[in-house]
């Protein structure tokens, strides 16, 4: 027994002169005091850039937006010089599976999808992690938003918009249950390998789409009674409190699903994973005011034939369109990399301020949180982030400032401190 609470108090004891690197940062608390940023260049969100700037906030809110010689009415807040660097919106990570799951290898970690195929009443946001390794690592390259989706089925649940500094996931939430994820079913199935390889369209097909219609109608329908937590969870479709995301990426399955929604009398659609074959579809798209939130940008082309940089040019090309335009990365690890593949689109039609708009007030917009945040404006929540260098540029990226809501952010993460850690082994200069 005494060896027991021997080990019990050694473990307890590591674990405190450990400098953490086990935890998560805390969360910041309320801001108490008001914040102006002084002498930065400002990128609004909106298009427009404001050398030589002053961004205030208080309680949490932005209270001014223009340069600093505009005015001098800054006494009783807290100034913070920061001349020479650049002052961004927080940026939003939408189709997102950040806080579902931890370890790909480790089942018990994963919760990003519910068995059966027809689940509109799964919520993700209750099963969201805000204690997830990966969160502080988006949080120091500009992540601060995120919009948390399920995966799986048909009808996969509900996605939400969370904050990425939070105790748990009610504190996190910034709008719950704002959109449905609908996996388009598979118009072809594929059989064999090489030459005995063939594609036909799938058995199944029409018998699913029958099923999904039979839902949406009784959803539409429905009135309350008797209880059906399945058609309560889809009413906001009908009536524009909710978003349908659809998934598919193939001509005939993108016209089909977004006449199918229209049909049903679904109000907001947008297209996730949009690709290559979205675009050829961009005037259709037009039509039916569907948004896309395009497929991951850092891949070969769609097909043997394209042109190796396709990839690269699809955001400039949807703006061209007219169709509102976001950008996300696939992969909840790999999402510290948002501003690095939004960077990837100016080489290719954008401008720097279009691509920066491709990951916070297009995101908010299609989120439908364009009200609170997405750009620097008054009135709006104090979501702000401060980078040395270029944002989009992952040479020049580095977040020495981070607020959400006016919090200021402990920009701590794993990377770091095993950085910390290592360079203290070996003895080698730690670079701030």
């Amino acid at each position: 027994m005494q060896n027991i609470i021997r080990i019990i108090f050694s473990g307890i004891f590591l674990l405190v002169i450990n400098e953490g690197y086990g935890q998560v940062p805390a969360p910041s608390t309320t801001q108490e005091k008001g914040i102006v940023l002084l002498g930065a260049t400002a990128h609004l969100g909106t298009g427009e850039v404001i050398e030589n700037s002053a961004i205030a906030f208080e309680n949490g809110k932005i209270v001014f937006v223009g340069k600093s010689a505009d005015t001098d009415n800054f006494s009783g807040l807290e100034q913070i010089d920061v001349t020479g660097k650049h002052v961004y919106p927080a940026l939003i990570l939408l189709a997102s599976q950040v806080g579902l799951g931890e370890i790909g290898a480790v089942r018990a970690s994963q919760d990003r999808s519910e068995t059966g195929t027809l689940n509109p009443s799964v919520r993700s946001i209750v099963a969201y992690n805000t204690d997830s390794e990966i969160i502080p690592v988006l949080r120091s390259n500009g992540v601060s938003l995120a919009q948390v989706r399920p995966s799986g089925g048909t009808i996969s649940g509900s996605s939400s918009i969370v904050n990425l500094d939070a105790w748990n996931w009610e504190d996190a939430a910034i709008k719950t249950d704002e959109g449905i994820w609908l996996n388009w079913p598979s118009y072809y199935s594929i059989s064999g390998r090489g030459n005995n390889r063939k594609i036909e369209k799938s058995k199944t097909y029409t018998e699913q789409v029958q099923k999904l219609t039979k839902l949406f109608t009784d959803a539409k329908a429905y009135d309350g009674e008797p209880v059906n937590s399945k058609l309560t969870s889809m009413k906001g479709l009908f009536d524009g409190n909710q978003t349908l995301y659809i998934s598919t990426n193939y001509t005939k399955a993108i016209i089909e699903s977004i006449s199918f929604a229209k049909t049903m009398g679904v109000q907001n659609v947008v297209l996730s994973g949009a690709d290559e074959d979205a675009l050829m579809l961009s005037e259709f798209l037009k039509e039916n005011d569907v948004s896309v939130i395009l497929a991951h940008i850092h891949r070969n082309p769609k097909r043997k034939d394209s042109y190796t940089r396709k990839p690269f040019e699809l955001a400039a090309e949807f703006k061209k369109a007219g169709i509102m335009t976001a950008v996300t990365y696939s992969g909840a690890s790999g999402s510290m990399n948002l501003p690095f593949v939004a960077g990837q689109c100016v080489p290719y039609g954008l401008s720097k301020e279009e691509a920066l708009q491709t990951i916070t007030i297009n995101a908010a917009k299609i989120a439908g949180i364009d009200d609170v945040t997405g750009s620097l404006e008054i009135g709006k929540d104090a979501n702000i982030i401060v980078s040395e260098g270029d944002l989009l540029d992952i040479k020049t990226n580095k977040i020495i400032y981070s607020f959400i809501s006016g919090r200021t952010l402990n920009l701590d993460n794993k990377h770091k401190r095993l950085y910390r850690k290592f360079s203290n082994k070996y003895g080698h200069q730690i670079v701030d």
